[in-house]
């Protein structure tokens, strides 16, 4: 979608700044400011509840952790998410681990969106959109620390936070130096919750965690144009349950680095910066059912992704025109096996990722064009090429029982590009855009070995023999300022797909979960459709009270005309802010209307309306002290959204008190 009309940018919306940039919509995780979009609870906020303040991104719940975020109601599988533009792939054939669960609000300064086909320079296959964790990194020279202010270089900040339900426990310090020559900074994360209650006041069984985030980042500048930097970041989750779910987690472990290096060229210079960045990261996920009661064969599912890679991105700007140049490389690995134990009879062993290989590379570039003053036009490209790799030969001949004329390796070319032009004239703005894009199948797609999906109680088989999926992108937007306080925008995008990929019945397989109630193999649809549409109104009439307002609805069509799964109904939400220095008030009331276009045919049900509300409070003690309150769900609604896996339900009543200090 259009990256500045369709999106909201980190900055004031009507600066002409933002205009030009095409900056994406960003949420703010560590840093407050007017204009920008941060959660009620602050940093002590999961990554979870950051990414709901994102449009257009929904949220997949198969317990109290590690949520699956959907864009443009398109999962995993049609997105790419990228840490500081570093490819991570997660470990977990169950999808329990999203990438975004390796990262905690202590080292993220921010969240990017890319909706659709124009995504960020680093981001392949990304059909539905791309999201971009920016680190919170100290910078050189850093604002208000510097010597010359009269102020320590040395920046210190702790956090902690309480949440009644579930009795959830958030503690994180950090420190920071930065100089002109040299920058620090680093701390450490943790979070505890116990089983929450429901609303009504009933516990949810297995739906507690145990998490801790250790990060580091150093920058130097060699030179007054040259600078090097380097990130480690550690992130262990322990104890993890999944009440959707027949398993928990006993250790879900992400290891990630990179070292960059920027040159800065001079200021006459139609070149602007030049950085290169490596790249490591090792992820280990384990899944467990040894709390669980009643356990007819006792698994052990562990599974690896290990990648590794690199990208080079130069960008360049005129009088007219602001380019974007990337290279980027990626090898990575994914092994995912299981181990039964049957009582009384011996261990039996299935490779279920059949410790695939991949290598990928791609040239991107991105331009945005001045037209005019008031007309601007964005042109996106991407090629990339993959080699993959079947390294277990277990679990290749395993597959190929099922696919005889199969190869133990593979190669897929893929491409995207996008085109978006804005008009601005008067109090309208108008954006319309276009893109064609390709994605290959993922490793479950393509090589995936009796997965057991316990949304729609089926094993489900890759297939080696699948096309690329391929969508044609339609975009548009209208926005109508009525005054300096009042801006109303409408805004939509379709999807129409060409060999889409979905599980489909298989009738002459048996399969091989207890319980499970047949085997499906992954194929290619001959089309399929995805539209969303959103309205969003914004008024503030008084420099101390603002209200915002939006609904969303989407529709998601087969090859014939079964609605797709997982769809969201129509949802709308309404915000009262009140801000009186040193204190803001937020109350809020969201919804979701029944969802009756569901899609029985993929195992979903109907599922209910619901309304909540909200409230929450910010008073900036001192210039160095922010507390906050709020209370969610304040009526203790029983509810379960159509994104909650097998209709787990969402938290009752939840008051919860944080405070933050800096200094």
């Amino acid at each position: 979608m259009l990256a500045t009309v369709l999106l909201t940018s980190i900055l004031t919306a009507d600066t002409v700044a933002d205009r030009a940039q095409n900056l994406d919509e960003v949420v703010i995780v560590s840093a407050a400011g007017r204009g920008k979009k941060r959660s009620a609870k602050g940093q002590v906020a999961s990554i979870d509840e950051h990414l709901q303040q994102l449009s257009g991104v929904n949220l997949i719940r198969r317990g109290s952790y590690a949520w699956e975020p959907t864009v443009n109601n398109m999962q995993t599988e049609r997105l790419s998410t990228t840490i500081d533009g570093m490819k991570i792939f997660y470990a977990c054939t169950d999808k329990m681990d999203p990438v975004t669960s390796y990262v905690e609000s202590g080292n993220l300064q921010s969240i990017s969106l890319s909706s659709g086909l124009d995504g960020n320079p680093q981001a392949t296959g990304n059909i539905g959109g791309s999201l971009d964790l920016r680190l919170r990194k100290a910078g050189f020279d850093n604002g208000q620390l510097t010597i010359e202010n009269g102020q320590s270089p040395l920046h210190l900040n702790a956090t902690a936070g309480h949440e009644w339900n579930g009795h959830v426990q958030v503690y994180g310090a950090d420190a920071a130096h930065s100089s002109h020559r040299l920058y620090v900074n680093g701390g450490v994360f943790y979070r505890h919750a116990d089983n929450y209650t429901v609303g009504g006041g009933r516990e949810l069984p297995f739906s507690q965690f145990r998490k801790v985030n250790v990060f580091g980042n150093v920058g130097a500048r060699l030179a007054e144009h040259d600078i090097v930097e380097a990130t480690v970041i550690f992130d262990r989750a322990t104890d993890v349950g999944y009440p959707a779910l027949n398993m928990d987690v006993a250790r879900a472990e992400g290891f990630i680095t990179s070292a960059s290096y920027k040159h800065l060229f001079d200021e006459a210079s139609l070149l602007q910066t030049w950085e290169t960045k490596l790249y490591y990261n090792h992820i280990v996920h384990e899944m467990d059912d040894t709390h669980r009661p009643d356990v007819e064969i006792h698994m052990d599912m562990p599974g690896r992704s290990q990648t590794a890679g690199l990208y080079s991105l130069l960008t360049a700007a005129g009088s007219r025109h602001s380019c974007q140049l990337n290279y980027d490389l990626y090898y990575n690995r994914l092994l995912a096996d299981m181990t039964m134990y049957p009582g009384g009879a011996a261990p039996m062993y299935m490779v279920t990722w059949p410790d695939v290989g991949t290598l990928c590379t791609g040239l991107a570039l991105a331009d945005d064009i001045t037209l005019t003053d008031c007309q601007h036009l964005r042109l996106s490209a991407k090629l990339a090429w993959q080699a993959q790799r079947l390294n277990s030969d277990e679990g290749y001949h395993a597959l190929r029982v099922f696919f005889p004329t199969m190869n133990d390796s593979y190669r897929q070319t893929t491409a995207r590009l996008a085109a978006n032009y804005r008009l601005a004239v008067g109090r309208w703005e108008l954006g319309v855009g276009a893109g064609w894009g390709s994605r290959a199948p993922t490793v479950t797609e393509a090589y995936g070995y009796y997965l057991n999906n316990t949304f729609d109680r089926y094993d489900y088989m890759g297939n080696p023999s699948l096309s690329n999926e391929s969508a044609v992108e339609l975009n548009a937007a209208l926005q109508f300022s009525a005054s300096q306080s009042l801006r109303f925008k409408v805004q939509g995008n379709a999807f129409f797909f060409h060999n889409y990929i979905i599980g489909q019945f298989e009738t002459r397989l048996s399969p091989m979960t207890v319980g499970a109630e047949g085997v499906k193999v992954y194929g290619n649809l001959p089309h399929a459709t995805i539209t969303n549409l959103s309205f969003t109104a914004d008024w503030q009439p008084l420099k101390w009270f603002s209200w915002q307002a939006g609904a969303a609805y989407a529709t998601g069509r087969d090859a014939d005309g079964d609605p797709l799964p997982l769809i969201a109904p129509l949802a709308w939400h309404n915000t009262l802010n009140l801000r009186l220095q040193p204190f803001t008030l937020h109350l809020t009331i969201k919804g979701n209307a029944r969802q009756r276009d569901y899609g029985a045919k993929y195992g979903e049900s109907e599922t209910a309306g619901w309304t909540v509300c909200n409230v929450s409070a910010e008073w900036a003690a001192t210039d160095k002290l922010t507390v906050r309150a709020g209370v969610e769900n304040i009526f203790d609604k029983h509810y379960s959204s159509y994104a909650d896996w097998n209709g787990i339900p969402q938290k009752g009543r939840n008051i919860y008190l944080n405070f933050t200090f800096e200094w």
